[in-house]
C-alpha cells in the first residue's frame, strides 16, 4: 500500500529527500500557509506498533508513564516509555480500535521501542508487531480544518485527544494553535479520496512544514538523536497530558515522582526562535554566553520559520533560561530567544 501511497504523492507533486516529502515545490511558501490557511501533509515519518492480545491492557499499564485504563475507541494519549532511570526512551500517542492499542511514534525510534517491549513480554498473551505498512497518516491542520474534515468524512473529535472512526479511516484531534488532526487510513482509497478532498481548499505541505506545527503548539517529538536524554517533566509531559502521577508502576516512575513531589526539576521544555540559516539538529547544545564549556540545553526539535530563522523547542536549566542569554552550539553563536509556550508552566 505504501508504495502506491507513494507514487500517488509523486503525481501530486511530492519531492523526496531521505525517504520522506519534504515539500511539494515552494517550501518556503508551504512555511508560510501554515500559520494562515489549511494544509495538510503526508506522515510518513511516523511509524505504527500494534499491541493486542489478553493481556495486552495489563501489560501496557505496567509499561508506560500515562494510565492507559483512560484509553478507548474515542480517547487517544499522549505517552512515554521510559528507562529505569527515568529517561525517555519513545515518546508516542496511543489509540485503540477494537482490542488492539496503537503505538504512534516517529520511525527512528520505533525499533528499539518494539524490541525493548518485546523483553518484557516473557508469559503474557502479549503481541507487539511493526504494521505501519498498514496505515497511511495525513496530518491537517488550519482554522477551517475542523468544518473541511466534516465536509468530508462526517463527524469528527471536537475535542483534544479525542477520536472518531469512519470505516477505514481513525481521525485523531491533537494539540495545535490552529485546530490539528491525525487521519489514520487503512487503504489507499481511503487516503488518496480524503487528499483529493482536501486539496480543493487546502495545500499539501512537507515534513518541515508539518513538524512546525507540532512545535508551535508546545508538544515535544522525542527522535533516536535524543532518546534517553530527558525525564517527562523536562519536556513539560506533566503539561499536556502525556504523565498521570496516581497509575501504578512503571520503569522509572519513582525518578519521575520524587522529581514531581520534591520539588528537584532543574530543566523544562521552553519555544524559542534562532536567528540561524543552519538546521540546528535534535540534541544540539545550548550555551549560556559566560560559559562556553559547560551546555545549559539542547534543541528537542527545530524547523524553518515562515518569518525567517528556526522556531525551536529546548530543554533547557531554569536558571539559563531566567538569564536570558542562550547561544546555539557555543556561547558566541546564534541567539535562542524564548517565546511563549501556548500553555502555561506549574
Amino acid at each position: 500500500m505504501k508504495t502506491d501511497w507513494k507514487a500517488f504523492l509523486v503525481d501530486a507533486g511530492a519531492e523526496y529527500a531521505g525517504g520522506l516529502v519534504a515539500n511539494y515545490g515552494n517550501p518556503e511558501q508551504e512555511q508560510e500557509v501554515v500559520n494562515s490557511g489549511l494544509v495538510f501533509s503526508d506522515l510518513g515519518h511516523l511509524g505504527v506498533i500494534a499491541a493486542h492480545g489478553k493481556d495486552v491492557e495489563a501489560f501496557l499499564q505496567n509499561q508506560f508513564s500515562n494510565d492507559i485504563g483512560r484509553v478507548a475507541g474515542n480517547i487517544s494519549q499522549l505517552n512515554a516509555y521510559c528507562t529505569p532511570k527515568g529517561r525517555i526512551i519513545g515518546l508516542f500517542r496511543l489509540f485503540r480500535r477494537a482490542d488492539t492499542f496503537y503505538l504512534r511514534l516517529p520511525v527512528d525510534t520505533l525499533d528499539a521501542m518494539l524490541q525493548r517491549l518485546r523483553m518484557y513480554v516473557l508469559r503474557a498473551d502479549v503481541t507487539l508487531e511493526d504494521v505501519s505498512e498498514n496505515f497511511i497518516g495525513v496530518g491537517v491542520s488550519g482554522a477551517t480544518a475542523l468544518q473541511e474534515l466534516t465536509d468530508a468524512v462526517g463527524m469528527v473529535p471536537e475535542d483534544i485527544n479525542h477520536v472518531t472512526h469512519h470505516g477505514d479511516l481513525t481521525i485523531l484531534r491533537v494539540p495545535g494553535a490552529h485546530p490539528r488532526f491525525e487521519v489514520y487510513a487503512t487503504s489507499l482509497e481511503a487516503a488518496t479520496g480524503l487528499w483529493d478532498t482536501l486539496n480543493v481548499r487546502g495545500a499539501p505541505v512537507g515534513l518541515a512544514a508539518w513538524r512546525l506545527t507540532e512545535i508551535q503548539a508546545g508538544i515535544p517529538t522525542i527522535f533516536a538523536d535524543t532518546s534517553g536524554l530527558f525525564v517527562p517533566q523536562m519536556v513539560n509531559l506533566q503539561l499536556v497530558d502525556g504523565l498521570d502521577f496516581r497509575k501504578g508502576c512503571y520503569p522509572g516512575q519513582e525518578i519521575v515522582a520524587r522529581m514531581q513531589y520534591l520539588g528537584t526539576l532543574k530543566r523544562r521544555m521552553y519555544l524559542g526562535h534562532i536567528d540561524t540559516s543552519v538546521a540546528p539538529r535534535p540534541a544540539a547544545e545550548l550555551f549560556t554566553a559566560d560559559d562556553s564549556k559547560q551546555p545549559s540545553g539542547r534543541i528537542v526539535d527545530a524547523q524553518p520559520h515562515p518569518d525567517g530563522g528556526y522556531a525551536a523547542l529546548a530543554v533547557l536549566q531554569i536558571t539559563a533560561a531566567a538569564s536570558g542569554s542562550l547561544h546555539l552550539g557555543s556561547s558566541n553563536g546564534p541567539v535562542f530567544t524564548i517565546e511563549d509556550l501556548p500553555y502555561s508552566f506549574e
